[in-house]
């Protein structure tokens, strides 16, 4: 863990806190960013740092980026809830983008797109409370994410969830959509394959 993180004087055996935690998670992001590490070393890391228990765990995960790596790329703290509300226009979350608790959509006759190839998880769910009239909420997906629509009330409109490509990985993400939806459309999917990949 760089410097500005943790004091030095601190033993590396001592237990990490939440807030410890979403710090390294925040670096690692950054870093991302700039480039510094794969997408594959990014979730690897990520969800070291999710699982990590002491600080020494913690800190081999940055001690190979620079202690100013992003620094202001990313905000403080993934918030607890993040809310989208929109008339006729379109929203797209993409990239590092830091995935919160739970996320409030209010959408009448425009798009939400939420791409979690690069997301940032800091929590294995998310709750996803849908008012959408007219409109799509599409999710795109990656490997180890589980979403579920069965608490979801349809009126003349259409959900379709399709599965992850490749061998099974392990659940890194639980996706709960909730609420209403109505003349519009819910597409879960993972990302298109270009030809020759």
């Amino acid at each position: 863990m760089t410097a500005d993180m943790v004091d030095a004087d601190v033993p590396d055996g001592l237990r990490a806190s939440h807030a410890d935690r979403d710090r390294v998670v925040e670096a690692l992001a950054a870093a991302a960013g700039e480039g510094r590490l794969t997408h594959e070393e990014l979730d690897e890391r990520v969800a070291a740092a999710l699982s990590a228990r002491t600080l020494g765990q913690l800190a081999v995960l940055t001690a190979d980026l620079p202690v100013q790596a992003g620094a202001a790329a990313v905000p403080a703290a993934a918030k607890d809830v993040v809310r989208i509300e929109q008339q006729y226009a379109s929203a797209t979350r993409e990239g590092p983008w830091i995935v919160p608790r739970r996320l409030e959509i209010v959408c009448a006759w425009g798009n939400v797109t939420l791409d979690f190839s690069d997301a940032v998880l800091t929590h294995d769910t998310l709750d996803i409370d849908l008012d959408l009239c007219g409109g799509t909420l599409r999710l795109i997906t990656r490997p180890g994410m589980v979403v579920d629509t069965d608490a979801l009330a349809v009126g003349y409109s259409k959900t379709r969830v399709r599965p992850a490509r490749g061998p099974e990985a392990p659940v890194v993400l639980r996706v709960g959509i909730g609420g209403r939806i109505s003349m519009g459309k819910v597409d879960v999917r993972p990302p298109r394959r270009w030809f020759g990949k």
